[in-house]
């Protein structure tokens, strides 16, 4: 009996010493989120998915610019289908707000995934690039 007492007395220190008294304390590795903030103390919540539309809006407008300052100097327009007259530029902005209109259609009527306006987007680009 006096080993059991013993026994008892020494077992949560043994089982402390081996660092099973921090299991539950413990906090699991957190992965890659495309929700969660890149800078969790700024003003506006950067995701990596808000900060890679906005790369592509100012990058698309950078090489709209680049074109319009060396190779179509002039600001080329053309008249297309719908009848506008269009730069490289308003043409870029027709894509752009049309492509909003796309995907806030698709999830009011729809809901998720989001690959197939993505698509339809791509196909409204050439389409505005080609033919507005």
């Amino acid at each position: 009996m006096r080993r059991l007492a013993y026994l008892a007395a020494i077992a949560p220190g043994a089982a402390l010493a081996q660092g099973w008294g921090n299991v539950a304390q413990q906090t699991e590795e957190k992965g890659f989120s495309w929700t969660d903030p890149l800078w969790p103390s700024f003003w506006m919540a950067w995701t990596p998915v808000t900060f890679a539309l906005f790369c592509g809006i100012f990058g698309a407008i950078a090489i709209i610019a680049a074109l319009e300052i060396t190779k179509y100097r002039d600001g080329i327009e053309r008249t297309g289908v719908f009848g506008l007259t269009t730069t490289l530029g308003d043409r870029l902005f027709i894509t752009l707000l049309g492509s909003a209109y796309i995907f806030l259609a698709w999830l009011g009527f729809v809901g998720q995934p989001l690959w197939a306006p993505l698509g339809l987007s791509v196909v409204w680009g050439i389409f505005c690039f080609w033919k507005v």
